[in-house]
């Protein structure tokens, strides 16, 4: 998307287009990072993590903590997470990961004996760990 705005084959206004609801989930939601926005290098961006699954039920699709992703891990089976981040200073978004968390990913073990947190990962290497063996159990 950076490439595309760079080269001038998409406006600012296409991607600085910020909804409301998610300027206020990551004001009142969102976690703090040290990155620059890449667009206005103003502001730092803010993360906003959602959570989707079929055991969150009316709670599918609202923004939460990583405090709260931790809590959730541990009482639910597998839900999605969708990160965006967030400036606040233009309205720039942008999806910039997506894992699953829950019980089932701490039922297996890991290749390298590391001990696993409570969000599914090792304490290493954290959710992206937890895709990979995911992934490979599916397999």
């Amino acid at each position: 998307m950076l490439r595309e705005l760079l080269a001038g084959r998409v406006g600012t206004y296409d991607v600085c287009d910020a909804s409301p609801y998610l300027k206020n989930a990551a004001r009142f939601h969102g976690e703090p990072t040290e990155d620059r926005c890449p667009i206005c290098r103003s502001e730092n961006l803010i993360h906003v993590h959602y959570i989707y699954g079929d055991e969150l039920k009316q709670s599918a699709g609202q923004a939460r903590t990583r405090a709260e992703l931790s809590v959730l891990a541990m009482t639910l089976r597998e839900f999605q997470v969708f990160v965006v981040e967030v400036c606040l200073g233009c309205d720039w978004n942008h999806l910039v990961e997506q894992f699953l968390l829950g019980r089932d990913g701490l039922a297996g073990g890991t290749e390298d004996g590391a001990e696993q947190d409570a969000m599914g990962g090792t304490a290493a290497s954290g959710a992206g760990s937890a895709i990979r063996r995911r992934r490979e159990a599916q397999r």
